[in-house]
């Protein structure tokens, strides 16, 4: 009996330093990850409101007519230049010619009729004078002829309303510029008030972007912009010309246009941009607390955003961070991280929590 217990108790002693000793080995086998640091830097940025938009022409116009007839003649085409005042469409005017006569003749008869009625009113002015024709009479020449001078002007200002008709009928460039759109060919019924030519004057264009309710009120006209044209890799200066206030036909966003101070000859209207307004954060005085780190820094996992910090022993900390506003490369803290505390910006290995690291 003295024996097995003194059995029990060696084997006890060995299986326990077997442990310890296995413990050991595996605290010893986790190798070290070589990291870079970075220490957080606080203060205010200038804040930049993302956006994007598409490139407009400041100057542009979709042509239409006033007046309802076929399509006779389209003496241009997309892409073509023209000048102020050049033939863009003729439409048939065979119905308004004859109305242009019917009108013609109506002045005629009614110069006729108006000469006629000066000529018997002077003459009844002349016979009242000496007493020769009553008060009723005259006033009876008078009446007619007012309603003659009346029917003479109704007449010229139908022939007015032809005229302007036939200038419906032959559409002129209202500026100079360029052909962007042709929504109708020869043979068609041109409608009143239905786009026919689509025109812009090159070389001024703008950005219509979409602001974000919760950045608009930090966006103001005279605000200098960066507007990014990824598709020809090229990105111009630009300032903020207009402010909507109003998203109620925009799905909740707001319109903001930038004049572009030097558009290059390869930006075309309709082109895609991404926008960077240049601003200033909503709470200046917040600028003691905030807090920047490199975007390449962060660790997404599902909707949480955290950062590798350094703890106890040197080992890898994941802390949990909420971030707001974005400049360049750069994320703000909101919260999870404190100004000047040291978190690892880049690794060669793979991080995770309590992992021993160099720097």
């Amino acid at each position: 009996m003295k024996n097995l217990y003194k059995s029990i108790l060696g084997f006890s002693f060995l299986f326990i330093a077997g442990c310890t000793q296995e413990a050991e080995t595996n605290t010893t086998e986790l190798p070290s990850v070589a990291v870079k640091v970075q220490k957080a830097s606080g203060g205010e940025k200038t804040h930049y409101i993302s956006a994007s938009g598409q490139i407009e022409a400041i100057k542009s116009a979709n042509i239409s007519t006033r007046m309802m007839g076929y399509i006779q003649d389209i003496p241009v085409k997309t892409g073509q230049k023209v000048k102020k005042g050049d033939l863009l469409i003729s439409i048939s005017n065979t119905d308004l010619l004859a109305k242009k006569g019917q009108v013609e003749a109506g002045v005629l008869q009614a110069k006729a009729a108006y000469k006629n009625a000066e000529k018997d009113y002077e003459r009844f002015q002349a016979l009242f004078a000496k007493k020769s024709a009553s008060q009723k009479e005259l006033d009876d020449m008078t009446t007619r002829y007012e309603m003659a001078k009346a029917g003479l002007d109704a007449a010229r200002e139908m022939e007015n309303e032809v005229n302007a008709q036939f200038s419906y009928a032959n559409i002129r460039a209202p500026f100079s510029g360029v052909v962007t759109n042709t929504f109708a060919k020869e043979g068609d019924m041109a409608n009143p008030g239905m786009p026919l030519i689509g025109l812009e004057a090159p070389g001024k264009m703008e950005v219509a972007a979409m602001i974000s309710e919760a950045d608009i009120q930090n966006v103001h006209e005279g605000m200098k912009a960066d507007v990014s044209l990824k598709s020809i890799g090229l990105t111009v200066e630009g300032v903020v010309s207009e402010v909507s206030l109003s998203a109620k036909n925009t799905g909740g966003q707001y319109v903001v246009k930038i004049d572009m101070e030097a558009p290059d000859s390869s930006i075309y209207a309709g082109m895609y941009a991404n926008v960077q307004i240049h601003g200033s954060g909503s709470n200046a005085g917040d600028a003691n607390r905030s807090v920047w780190i490199p975007e390449e820094a962060l660790v997404h996992q599902g909707q949480l955003t955290g950062v590798y910090t350094i703890g106890n022993e040197n080992a890898a900390i994941l802390r949990w961070l909420r971030t707001g506003r974005s400049t360049g490369d750069e994320v703000e803290v909101l919260s999870g991280l404190k100004p000047d505390e040291t978190f690892i910006i880049s690794a060669e290995g793979r991080l995770y929590n309590g992992v021993p690291v160099t720097f």
